[in-house]
């Protein structure tokens, strides 16, 4: 098995928990039936046009809250609403862990993430955790655009093919497979660990 020189990895629902669990449980607190927001961004023009600006940097978070409340009902504030959905989704630890032992064992660390506003980050965990740091807002292309998989091979000095790239959401690791690289499928973190051992060689 051939080992690689790079592991790039996604953020919510691969660094921290169940992404869409957070979205169930802000849709139990605000008293929506179960489901709303990921059916709305799953079908709705206009929740995917705010999403998809938000992440590209597009939209500043305070338009994006706005125009999903209003999609959301009357009874939904707009202010704090990004911190709302995401505020169920905590760090997983094992999964920060394996990133720390890859990078210690000389494996190129990288991130790849689709942003909801620049400011949620902990840039000292990022630091720490990653040699090459690419985030949607920043950069101006969201996933699954194959450009941001290139600019995260690049922001570690590594070909694609050199990579493995982790990503919760199957349509975002097809674009990555298609430069090369080889990718997991994120559903929890002892499946995942178990099968990125044997490719990093730790």
């Amino acid at each position: 098995m051939a080992l690689h020189r790079g592991l790039l990895v996604d953020y919510g629902g691969v660094l921290t928990t169940d992404v869409f669990a957070s979205f169930d449980a802000f849709c139990a607190a605000e008293g929506l039936p179960a489901g709303t927001v990921r059916e709305l961004f799953r079908t709705d023009p206009a929740a995917r046009a705010l999403l998809a600006g938000l992440e590209d940097g597009t939209l500043e978070n305070e338009s994006f809250e706005e125009g999903f409340a209003a999609l959301l009902g009357p009874r939904v504030a707009a202010a704090g609403l990004i911190d709302r959905l995401m505020g169920r989704a905590g760090n997983d630890p094992a999964m920060l862990d394996i990133v720390r032992t890859a990078r210690a064992a000389g494996v190129r660390t990288g991130l790849i993430s689709n942003s909801w506003g620049v400011g949620g980050y902990d840039r000292a965990l990022l630091a720490e955790l990653f040699d090459g740091v690419v985030i949607s807002g920043e950069v101006g292309v969201r996933k699954p655009d194959p450009r941001i998989y290139a600019l995260g091979a690049e922001a570690v000095g590594l070909a694609p093919a050199e990579c493995v790239y982790i990503d919760d959401l199957p349509g975002n690791l097809k674009p990555a497979r298609a430069l090369g690289m080889t990718t997991l499928h994120h559903r929890d973190a002892a499946a995942t660990i178990a099968s990125l051992t044997p490719l990093l060689g730790l």
